[in-house]
């Protein structure tokens, strides 16, 4: 039996599920974790499916959470979307059940849940919630497909990263052949705020770039408040220093409210997300998260980037 078969054979015996996904949630956490709800209660109308999690505002014109209420785990599976580790899981109330799926892409070093459908070969959750969909002959509808769709193209860069595979396009034309608004899909995609837009200027403006092609830019506290960014704004310019031919890889540090630094690491080929491991982080090869500090600690993750890019 497929591991496909098995979970959808678990889902089978459960009235109630709720669906989690990770914290501070990106287009893959809600297309994965939401199109998996309207999946099953498309195919199984008599089950009480739930998600749960913070409304990201950026993202609530995808989707919006439920409230989902203690009494709702009693007797109920949960399943966990596109969550490496268990301290990234959104909600911590996942941990009152019994038994726990995990449908997840990044690579398993948190080896949590009862039953564990993780592929690293594919680019985002969404494609492997796509892929349980047809393996099982489920039906699929136009929101699904485009909340998988939407999951599937902010994994891969709009198909420009290097986990798309013929595998991807094979699922995405699936899912295109569904009738939901492709073009207005990509333009909201694609959007971004005129204070977005600025902070792209400053990225470019201020980027320190070593010889090897090891990058970083830090963005305080008082660069957000002053351009009225959040957090999750500064997902939008991630991918900005990779447009720049010389840059091999990079880390932008964000400031948190608290002091300490949010990491995000991109690489072009090589793998940096063993330097993200050893700084309370984790994430795929060439695209990582991490945590700093201090100072001193910001530092040192830059230094040790540029030794990397130089080897």
């Amino acid at each position: 039996m497929s591991i496909y078969s098995k979970i959808l054979k678990k889902i089978k015996e459960y009235d109630k599920i709720i669906i989690h996904r990770h914290m501070r949630p990106d287009p893959d956490a809600i297309g994965s974790q939401v199109g998996l709800q309207k999946l099953l209660q498309l195919n199984f109308p008599e089950k009480s499916i739930k998600v749960t999690g913070y409304d990201e505002p950026t993202l609530t014109w995808l989707a919006k959470m439920d409230e989902v209420a203690d009494s709702d785990y009693e007797q109920a599976l949960v399943i966990v979307c596109d969550t490496a580790n268990t301290p990234r899981i959104d909600d911590k109330r996942y941990s009152m059940v019994d038994f726990l799926i995990k449908i997840d892409h990044h690579p398993n070093d948190d080896l949590y849940g009862d039953l564990l459908l993780v592929d690293t070969d594919a680019s985002s959750t969404s494609e492997l919630i796509a892929l349980f969909a047809f393996e099982n002959r489920l039906e699929v509808n136009d929101s699904i497909a485009k909340l998988l769709y939407a999951g599937i193209v902010g994994d891969t860069g709009r198909f420009l990263y290097p986990a798309t595979t013929a595998r991807t396009f094979e699922v995405a034309g699936k899912l295109r052949q569904y009738a939901f608004n492709f073009s207005e899909l990509s333009r909201k995609m694609d959007s971004i705020t005129h204070q977005v837009a600025k902070l792209q200027g400053y990225v470019y403006d201020n980027l320190e770039v070593d010889e090897n092609g090891a990058a970083r830019v830090i963005l305080s506290q008082q660069l957000l408040k002053e351009n009225r960014l959040t957090d999750a704004d500064t997902s939008a310019i991630v991918g900005a220093p990779g447009r720049i031919e010389d840059v091999q890889m990079w880390a932008i540090f964000v400031e948190q409210p608290d002091g300490h630094y949010r990491v995000r690491m991109r690489s072009k080929f090589t793998p940096i997300n063993e330097i993200a491991k050893q700084h309370n982080g984790g994430g795929h090869p060439l695209a990582s998260g991490a945590n700093a500090y201090s100072k001193d600690e910001v530092d040192l993750i830059y230094q040790k980037l540029k030794e990397k890019a130089k080897k």
